[in-house]
């Protein structure tokens, strides 16, 4: 896979997709984290003199222009990183765009709107994805893949820009890759595995693939209901898959047969609703009552999912371990993520809630090995999935 390094840029209409897709409320960007994460190789192109048109995502906006998912408020805050002005383009590839893109001058950078504004970006229909992908390629003279939580989309902008233009990896992607590749190959051991989160459907093939690799998993959040009542335990009105129950069981006999360590929660916190001032005790996890419902694992599950981290040499985790958005709850997943920090091991947060919990609970990101921006595209990687992002950018 080429790097940025091999592309001579200078000059050169650039077309970097990003991945700005950020929380943002009332209009205000909560976590910024991601725009964050881009502008090393955002800044390194203009250092080289390219002019930089970033495009990007943001939310589910169905195909068509809401001004809800509109990319703005993240060319203000990408301006204000790089300290310089950021030009927004008002659409995504029609007139504004390319007249956006046609007046930077080297070092500039552009931000067009957001990608899931045209339809043909997401389409699952070839011909349609092919010919927004035309318009878009046709804005810049070469392509740098950067938005790592998006490559495991067969997106326009991911999978046929690409082939359209000579390509590069930025920096995020190659460091994502790089990172990944240690949790696949010459793994240093025990090798741990936090995985948390609500469903255990969205983890069943990470968990498969896991199996034969990890030598202990640990599991919390609102997938643990159903490890539970796969073991014949109550769970009240917690979270529950239970067309999974035979998967799961079936999970937990091939990792005693393997050798593979499963930690589940001794204790849990459940509350009599889903509410951060509902009535809520410490109870034991086999003996949840039949009116409460599970929302973190309780404070003993803290200390032993963070001494069954301690003497390990690599941490992958993925998912919080409770509702951690409400205080009462968010004590699991701080005791995890303090179990991380103080382990030693080379730990990984596999982005999504994960990276959003350790910042919103205050922890200092150098305290982890790496940060990953994007939670499905690592799950998928370490499922052993093709990825199409990666696949494009290394034709």
């Amino acid at each position: 896979m080429r790097t940025i390094d091999d592309l001579d840029v200078a000059g050169k209409r650039v077309l970097v997709r990003a991945d700005l897709n950020v929380p943002i409320e009332d209009g205000r960007i909560t976590d910024d984290g991601r725009i964050r994460a881009g502008l090393p190789t955002i800044s390194t192109l203009r250092e080289r003199g390219a002019k930089v048109i970033v495009c990007a995502h943001l939310g589910r906006p169905k195909g068509e222009p809401r001004p809800e998912f509109s990319l703005a408020p993240v060319a203000a805050r990408l301006g204000e990183l790089l300290g310089a002005e950021v030009a927004f383009a008002s659409d995504v590839a029609g007139e504004s765009a390319r007249t956006t893109a046609g007046g930077l001058a080297d070092g500039e950078v552009a931000l067009l709107e957001n990608l899931r504004f045209e339809p043909g970006e997401t389409s699952k229909d070839d011909a349609e994805r092919g010919a927004f992908a035309d318009r878009l390629a046709a804005l810049a003279e070469l392509y740098v893949g950067d938005g790592f939580g998006a490559v495991h989309r067969r997106h326009a902008s991911v999978f046929d820009v690409p082939k359209r233009l000579p390509h590069a990896a930025g920096g995020l992607i190659a460091t994502e890759v790089a990172v990944l590749e240690r949790l696949t190959e010459d793994v240093a051991r025990p090798y741990a595995v936090v995985l948390g989160g609500s469903k255990v459907s969205d983890k069943l093939g990470v968990i498969d693939n896991l199996l034969g690799k990890a030598d202990r998993i640990l599991v919390g959040g609102g997938m643990v209901f159903t490890f539970l009542r796969a073991q014949g335990h109550e769970v009240g009105g917690s979270l529950l898959e239970e067309d999974q129950l035979d998967t799961v069981r079936e999970y937990l006999r091939r990792a005693r047969e393997a050798g593979v360590e499963f930690v589940l929660p001794v204790d849990i916190v459940a509350a009599t609703a889903f509410a951060a001032d509902a009535p809520h005790d410490v109870v034991p996890a086999d003996a949840i009552p039949a009116d409460r419902l599970g929302l973190d694992i309780g404070p003993e599950s803290g200390k032993l999912f963070a001494a069954r981290l301690a003497d390990a040499a690599t941490v992958f985790w993925n998912g919080p371990m409770g509702v951690f958005e409400m205080e009462p709850y968010s004590h699991g997943t701080r005791a995890v993520a303090q179990g991380l920090v103080d382990s030693g091991a080379f730990t990984v947060v596999g982005g999504g809630d994960s990276a959003a919990a350790v910042r919103r609970l205050g922890f200092a990101e150098d305290g982890f090995s790496h940060i990953s921006t994007g939670g499905g595209a690592s799950l998928e990687y370490l499922e052993g999935k093709a990825l199409p992002g990666l696949q494009a950018l290394e034709d």
